[in-house]
């Protein structure tokens, strides 16, 4: 079923508050995120009691969705405390909660009816009478499980029908496990993939022992700081988003929950430039491709959409460092051509920094810091304080959670003493 790419949501992850208004400024329509119990990612910061009404009336206040991710591998014990759970989610007006389990699908019904219900990728969803089995029961939307093929996922579409929602990873992490069902954090850690606190030992780096000779260990790969043998590609589908919504996906979701600000205004920007501009027949070009070289990532694959390509597995190196550095987020933007700004990483006067924006006409724009002052007015030659509040002129009006960023080069010059 063919899915208009104009209307298809961009759906961002926000671990907290920042995150999540950071998401929407440059362009989600919805974000995921965890509560305080019950998902995968209890390292992020998440929402409690305080922050999840918060978070979803701000949200809605700009016409937004919120889905909360319940998809934990439930145990005996979880049920007690997970129906009050439930109905806290709802009666916060959460839009969605992400469910794996058959158990807690049903506490979800009973307790929270308000709520939709979106099946978790960790249900790994590949055919279609999967999906209609849960679609049956009630589910609204059935998150892809990331081994799916383009080919299934327009067979999948066309047999649910308009009536129930398909969302598909296109950027970001990809666990090396079947559906992320991993055991190997357990094993070698204690700590419970399945219970939201994977250690991920996928990605550290590995080596052959050989018992017959004395236990001689052997580097797998030629690298001087091991061999990332089970470490997985970060899938990255920006290209092959037009083909994906011909296939019938509703939803383009991003990846990483655990990763930075910086990281979730880059690449929400990145896509929601590249859906307008397939919407508009316009090329997508390097401007929107290249924003997501900027951030940290593993060499890029596009996954199983394809079928096999030999690039799933990054194994030179864990990842590279991104081509540019967050230095500031812009708090306020004054009348006078000056904005005030919290520093991230130091930079000084006579750096050339460059703009980060969800308005085109400031998007990219770079400029030399000439005059910065802190908060007494008084003269700062270079800003090294986390977080420090700072005023500067900029060449354009920006708006409030904005990011001046430095592309990595100008920093080594500026080291160098060549700026």
């Amino acid at each position: 079923m063919h899915q208009d790419i104009a209307g298809t949501e961009l759906l961002a992850p926000a671990g907290d508050l920042a995150k999540l208004k950071t998401a929407f400024h440059f362009g989600a329509d919805a974000v995921y995120l965890g509560g305080s119990a019950f998902g995968l990612r209890a390292g992020a910061a998440n929402f409690g009691e305080k922050e999840m009404p918060e978070a979803v009336a701000y949200a809605h206040a700009l016409g937004k969705k919120i889905y909360v991710a319940v998809n934990v591998f439930a145990l005996n014990s979880d049920f007690g405390a997970l129906r009050d759970y439930l109905a806290f989610l709802d009666a916060c007006g959460v839009d969605a909660a992400i469910v794996t389990d058959p158990g807690v699908f049903e506490f979800c019904r009973k307790y929270a009816p308000r709520l939709e219900i979106h099946i978790s990728t960790q249900a790994n969803v590949t055919n279609k009478y999967s999906a209609e089995f849960w679609a049956k029961l009630g589910a609204k939307r059935i998150v892809l499980a990331r081994e799916t093929r383009l080919s299934d996922i327009a067979e999948i579409s066309d047999h649910l029908g308009a009536d129930v929602g398909i969302e598909a990873f296109v950027h970001g992490a990809m666990c090396v496990s079947y559906s992320g069902r991993c055991l190997l954090s357990a094993a070698m850690s204690g700590r419970s993939a399945n219970r939201g606190n994977c250690a991920q030992p996928c990605r550290w780096n590995f080596e052959i022992t050989e018992s017959g000779r004395g236990g001689a260990r052997y580097p797998i790969f030629e690298d001087d700081r091991g061999t990332y043998i089970l470490n997985s590609g970060d899938l990255n589908m920006i290209k092959h988003l037009t083909e994906l919504a011909d296939a019938g996906v509703t939803s383009f979701k991003i990846e990483g929950r655990m990763k930075s600000q910086y990281y979730v205004a880059s690449t929400v920007s990145a896509y929601r430039r590249a859906i307008d501009r397939y919407a508009a027949r316009l090329p997508v070009g390097e401007d929107v491709v290249g924003e997501l070289e900027q951030t940290a990532h593993r060499a890029y694959t596009t996954g199983f959409y394809f079928g096999a390509d030999g690039a799933k597995v990054s194994a030179d190196a864990s990842q590279t460092l991104g081509e540019s550095d967050f230095i500031a987020l812009v708090t306020e933007c004054g009348e006078d051509g000056r904005a005030v700004v919290e520093q991230r990483n130091a930079f000084a006067v006579g750096e050339t920094l460059e703009i980060l924006s969800a308005d085109a006409r400031a998007n990219g724009v770079e400029f030399v810091v000439t005059d910065l002052r802190d908060e007494s007015g008084a003269p700062v030659q270079r800003a090294k304080l986390v977080q420090q509040r700072l005023s500067l002129p900029l060449p354009c009006r920006v708006q409030p959670l904005d990011i001046l960023r430095r592309k990595k080069s100008a920093a080594s010059a500026a080291a160098k003493g060549e700026l």
